[in-house]
């Protein structure tokens, strides 16, 4: 069940928010989910909430949302956070705790919309990421995904039409994040194994061209593992 946090002092506007929030998740969304609103950021953290997405307020009495989120992240929260604020706040302090997106008061509601599309692509269960670089973000579907690759603290995406998406992350995680089609064929490469097209002395073929490393110790279970796909998909 997808959990989701509204933390504003203003309890109009929270419910505002949450209203909003209802009323796309019973359109967009068939499980079930729990909103709970939270009159600030020490509510919030001492009611042992986890949420899924959390809005917060930037400027609240006591514990603003910014502080808030601090905290989340310290105490390990991967939550989506999504920033409440009017014209003219400061938010570039956002980008250090790891905002997914900001809304402004009075929110709009196709920009609601909007924002909500992009937080259940990244929350799934999808077809597709969400790969954040500043503030800005970029939806990437699996299918458009030929292979990853990491080098230093720096993933690559390399997509079936020859473009490249970078962006900062763990290899580990992203792993999490993907689907059965891919495998860690080499601890630097995820590869779609729907792209590949053979494989053979440490490499496998990518059907738009070139090939990713297979590393020896993986080879068994990537034949197997590109067997098994391929009988997933009627070949």
């Amino acid at each position: 069940m997808l959990q989701f946090a509204v933390c504003d002092d203003e309890p109009q506007m929270a419910q505002e928010i949450a209203a909003l929030l209802a009323t796309y998740l019973k359109e967009h969304r068939a499980e079930p989910y729990a909103i709970r609103q939270f009159r600030d950021g020490a509510a919030l953290l001492a009611s042992g909430f986890a949420p899924d997405l959390a809005f917060l307020d930037i400027r609240m009495p006591g514990m603003d949302g910014l502080e808030t989120a601090r905290q989340l992240r310290q105490n390990g929260s991967r939550a989506l956070l999504v920033f409440v604020t009017v014209l003219g706040e400061c938010v570039f302090d956002a980008f250090e705790v790891q905002a997914f997106d900001f809304l402004l008061k009075p929110p709009d509601p196709s920009r609601f919309r909007r924002m909500m599309a992009r937080a259940m692509a990244a929350l799934g269960p999808g077809d597709s990421l969400v790969v954040q670089r500043g503030n800005a973000c970029r939806v990437v579907g699996f299918s458009e995904l030929a292979y990853c690759e990491v080098q230093g603290r720096k993933i690559f995406l390399h997509l079936c039409d020859g473009s490249l998406v970078d962006y900062y992350g763990r290899m580990d995680a992203l792993e999490k994040r993907l689907d059965s089609r891919f495998f860690r064929c080499h601890r630097s490469y995820l590869v779609n194994l729907d792209c590949v097209r053979g494989c053979g002395d440490g490499q496998a073929a990518l059907a738009q061209g070139g090939s990713v490393p297979v590393s020896r110790l993986r080879e068994g279970d990537f034949s197997r593992a590109l067997l098994r796909r391929m009988r997933e998909r009627g070949h």
